[in-house]
Protein backbone atom coordinates (compact mmCIF):
# COMPACT_ATOMS: atom_id res chain seq x y z
CA UNK A 1 0.00 0.00 0.00
CA UNK A 2 1.41 3.43 -0.95
CA UNK A 3 1.89 5.44 1.66
CA UNK A 4 -1.31 8.44 2.30
CA UNK A 5 -3.54 6.27 0.30
CA UNK A 6 -6.25 5.20 1.99
CA UNK A 7 -7.68 1.08 1.15
CA UNK A 8 -11.89 1.59 0.99
CA UNK A 9 -13.44 1.52 4.88
CA UNK A 10 -10.14 2.85 6.18
CA UNK A 11 -9.16 6.06 7.08
CA UNK A 12 -5.85 7.93 7.22
CA UNK A 13 -3.61 7.99 10.42
CA UNK A 14 -4.00 11.58 10.78
CA UNK A 15 -7.21 12.19 9.41
CA UNK A 16 -9.98 13.94 11.49
CA UNK A 17 -13.48 13.06 10.86
CA UNK A 18 -15.89 16.19 11.19
CA UNK A 19 -18.98 14.50 10.33
CA UNK A 20 -21.09 13.03 13.03
CA UNK A 21 -22.09 9.80 10.73
CA UNK A 22 -24.48 8.56 13.85
CA UNK A 23 -27.74 9.19 13.85
CA UNK A 24 -28.45 9.69 17.96
CA UNK A 25 -28.11 13.47 17.26
CA UNK A 26 -29.36 16.03 14.37
CA UNK A 27 -28.59 19.89 14.07
CA UNK A 28 -32.06 20.35 15.64
CA UNK A 29 -31.21 18.74 18.52
CA UNK A 30 -28.78 20.82 19.62
CA UNK A 31 -29.83 24.47 20.61
CA UNK A 32 -29.10 27.50 19.38
CA UNK A 33 -26.37 29.64 20.98
CA UNK A 34 -27.93 32.60 23.12
CA UNK A 35 -29.24 35.45 21.04
CA UNK A 36 -29.34 33.39 18.06
CA UNK A 37 -32.39 32.77 16.25
CA UNK A 38 -32.80 31.26 12.83
CA UNK A 39 -35.73 33.43 12.05
CA UNK A 40 -33.62 36.21 12.06
CA UNK A 41 -30.72 34.81 9.36
CA UNK A 42 -33.67 33.90 7.42
CA UNK A 43 -34.90 37.39 7.39
CA UNK A 44 -31.64 38.86 6.97
CA UNK A 45 -31.47 36.83 3.70
CA UNK A 46 -34.85 37.69 2.71
CA UNK A 47 -33.87 41.71 3.52
CA UNK A 48 -30.13 41.22 1.53
CA UNK A 49 -32.55 39.58 -1.34
CA UNK A 50 -34.91 42.36 -1.27
CA UNK A 51 -31.96 45.06 -1.67
CA UNK A 52 -29.89 42.88 -4.50
CA UNK A 53 -33.43 43.06 -6.26
CA UNK A 54 -34.46 46.59 -5.79
CA UNK A 55 -30.75 47.53 -6.61
CA UNK A 56 -31.23 45.71 -9.81
CA UNK A 57 -34.72 46.85 -10.58
CA UNK A 58 -33.27 50.87 -10.01
CA UNK A 59 -30.02 50.15 -12.50
CA UNK A 60 -32.95 48.33 -15.04
CA UNK A 61 -34.93 51.92 -14.88
CA UNK A 62 -31.57 53.74 -15.14
CA UNK A 63 -30.64 52.07 -18.47
CA UNK A 64 -34.45 52.33 -19.68
CA UNK A 65 -34.34 56.00 -19.21
CA UNK A 66 -30.53 56.27 -21.06
CA UNK A 67 -31.42 54.03 -23.71
CA UNK A 68 -34.50 56.34 -24.28
CA UNK A 69 -32.78 59.35 -24.55
CA UNK A 70 -30.44 58.28 -26.72
CA UNK A 71 -31.94 59.49 -29.85
CA UNK A 72 -31.49 62.93 -28.29
CA UNK A 73 -28.02 62.69 -29.53
CA UNK A 74 -28.22 61.28 -32.69
CA UNK A 75 -30.77 64.50 -33.93
CA UNK A 76 -28.11 67.33 -33.65
CA UNK A 77 -25.71 64.84 -35.45
CA UNK A 78 -28.82 64.46 -37.98
CA UNK A 79 -29.85 67.99 -38.63
CA UNK A 80 -25.77 69.23 -38.79
CA UNK A 81 -25.41 66.64 -41.88
CA UNK A 82 -28.65 67.69 -43.32
CA UNK A 83 -27.67 71.34 -43.33
CA UNK A 84 -24.02 70.18 -44.44
CA UNK A 85 -26.03 68.60 -47.60
CA UNK A 86 -27.44 71.87 -48.94
CA UNK A 87 -30.68 72.25 -50.63
CA UNK A 88 -29.90 71.23 -53.84
CA UNK A 89 -31.36 67.81 -55.12
CA UNK A 90 -28.25 65.20 -55.82
CA UNK A 91 -27.37 62.19 -54.76
CA UNK A 92 -25.56 63.16 -51.15
CA UNK A 93 -28.74 65.59 -50.17
CA UNK A 94 -31.14 62.59 -51.19
CA UNK A 95 -29.13 59.74 -49.65
CA UNK A 96 -28.96 61.54 -46.40
CA UNK A 97 -32.35 62.62 -46.27
CA UNK A 98 -33.58 58.88 -46.43
CA UNK A 99 -31.21 57.85 -44.13
CA UNK A 100 -32.59 60.99 -42.01
CA UNK A 101 -36.38 58.72 -42.94
CA UNK A 102 -35.28 55.32 -42.36
CA UNK A 103 -33.24 55.48 -38.95
CA UNK A 104 -36.41 56.75 -37.18
CA UNK A 105 -38.99 54.12 -38.68
CA UNK A 106 -36.58 51.30 -38.19
CA UNK A 107 -36.08 52.60 -34.41
CA UNK A 108 -39.88 52.59 -33.86
CA UNK A 109 -40.67 49.52 -35.41
CA UNK A 110 -37.59 47.77 -33.02
CA UNK A 111 -38.94 49.67 -30.10
CA UNK A 112 -39.93 46.37 -27.99
CA UNK A 113 -36.50 44.85 -28.58
CA UNK A 114 -34.44 47.80 -27.31
CA UNK A 115 -36.34 47.53 -24.39
CA UNK A 116 -36.35 43.80 -23.92
CA UNK A 117 -33.32 43.42 -21.60
CA UNK A 118 -34.68 45.87 -18.99
CA UNK A 119 -38.49 44.19 -18.89
CA UNK A 120 -38.80 43.59 -14.82
CA UNK A 121 -42.41 43.47 -12.77
CA UNK A 122 -40.72 46.21 -10.53
CA UNK A 123 -39.43 48.41 -13.53
CA UNK A 124 -42.41 50.83 -15.13
CA UNK A 125 -41.08 51.04 -18.94
CA UNK A 126 -44.21 53.07 -20.65
CA UNK A 127 -42.47 56.17 -19.80
CA UNK A 128 -39.14 55.19 -21.87
CA UNK A 129 -40.74 53.72 -24.72
CA UNK A 130 -42.76 57.11 -24.96
CA UNK A 131 -39.91 59.02 -24.86
CA UNK A 132 -37.68 57.24 -27.66
CA UNK A 133 -40.67 57.38 -30.01
CA UNK A 134 -41.01 60.65 -29.19
CA UNK A 135 -37.91 61.42 -30.21
CA UNK A 136 -37.44 59.41 -33.44
CA UNK A 137 -40.69 61.07 -34.71
CA UNK A 138 -38.78 64.22 -34.17
CA UNK A 139 -36.04 62.77 -36.43
CA UNK A 140 -38.53 61.81 -38.47
CA UNK A 141 -39.96 65.37 -38.73
CA UNK A 142 -36.52 66.18 -39.52
CA UNK A 143 -36.48 64.20 -42.52
CA UNK A 144 -39.97 64.94 -43.74
CA UNK A 145 -38.62 68.93 -43.49
CA UNK A 146 -35.48 68.31 -45.60
CA UNK A 147 -37.85 66.19 -48.19
CA UNK A 148 -40.04 69.91 -48.12
CA UNK A 149 -36.57 72.01 -48.55
CA UNK A 150 -35.62 70.22 -51.44
CA UNK A 151 -38.59 70.52 -53.22
CA UNK A 152 -39.30 66.43 -53.32
CA UNK A 153 -43.14 66.87 -51.30
CA UNK A 154 -45.90 67.63 -53.45
CA UNK A 155 -47.17 70.57 -51.69
CA UNK A 156 -48.25 72.97 -54.26
CA UNK A 157 -51.56 72.86 -56.32
CA UNK A 158 -48.79 72.51 -59.42
CA UNK A 159 -47.84 69.56 -58.47
CA UNK A 160 -50.93 68.03 -58.60
CA UNK A 161 -52.17 69.20 -62.29
CA UNK A 162 -52.11 66.31 -63.85
CA UNK A 163 -54.18 64.70 -61.45
CA UNK A 164 -57.00 67.10 -61.85
CA UNK A 165 -59.90 66.97 -64.21
CA UNK A 166 -60.32 69.58 -66.78
CA UNK A 167 -61.73 72.52 -66.58
CA UNK A 168 -65.22 73.09 -67.80
CA UNK A 169 -66.19 75.67 -70.38
CA UNK A 170 -67.68 78.11 -69.22
CA UNK A 171 -68.00 80.46 -72.37
CA UNK A 172 -68.45 79.47 -75.81
CA UNK A 173 -66.72 81.73 -78.31
CA UNK A 174 -68.60 82.00 -81.73
CA UNK A 175 -67.37 83.66 -84.99
CA UNK A 176 -68.49 87.01 -85.36
CA UNK A 177 -70.90 87.63 -88.57
CA UNK A 178 -70.75 85.91 -91.70
CA UNK A 179 -70.10 88.87 -94.39
CA UNK A 180 -70.85 88.25 -98.06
Amino acid sequence: MDKGKSVMGAGRRWAVEFTDNSTSHSSRDIADPPGFTRASLEQDDSAVSKQKKDAEANWKAQKAWEVAQAPFKNLFMMAFMMWMAGSTVHLFSIGITFSALLQPINAIRGVVGVFAPYKDNKVDLVVPKLVYIALNLVGLGLGVYKLNTLGLLPTHVSDWVSSLPPAQEVEYAGGGFPIY
